[in-house]
């Protein structure tokens, strides 16, 4: 059964993204993966194009559909589909983006190092700005 948990924290990559929905005592956890999983591209020489994936909305709106509720959130990931999401979230869902707390790098934890993070981070964070 879903709860509806004040915190979430997400961590993102172009491959999937794992959502933590959480209080001081309960976990809910997602993964949502792109319907189309990006490969590694590479650029080569005297080539059109960046060699880099374009962004994919739906997967990010999806992401964004699942911490809706949430009153405060973290985005994390190792590489730049936090930002992606965090764009996202400024240009389609300014009142969610309003709810991040922070966009950081982390590399790949454990499910429980994510909750962990997340958790140490809200409790410190909650003693200056209380939620509502």
């Amino acid at each position: 059964m879903m709860h509806q948990h004040f915190h979430a924290i997400v961590w993102i990559d172009h491959h999937q993204a794992k959502v933590f929905r959480f209080d001081a005592k309960d976990v809910d956890r997602d993964v949502i993966r792109p319907h189309d999983p990006t490969v590694h591209l590479h650029h080569k020489a005297n080539t059109i194009g960046s060699g880099h994936a374009p962004v994919d909305r739906d997967f990010l709106k999806r992401v964004a559909d699942s911490v809706a509720g949430a009153g405060a959130l973290m985005i994390v990931g190792p590489a730049s589909a936090k930002t992606e999401l965090a764009a996202y979230l400024a240009t389609f869902a300014p009142d969610l983006s309003s709810r991040v707390s922070i966009v950081e790098a982390v590399d790949h934890p454990s499910d429980g190092e994510l909750v962990a993070l997340a958790r140490k981070f809200f409790r410190a964070s909650d003693r200056i700005h209380p939620p509502v």
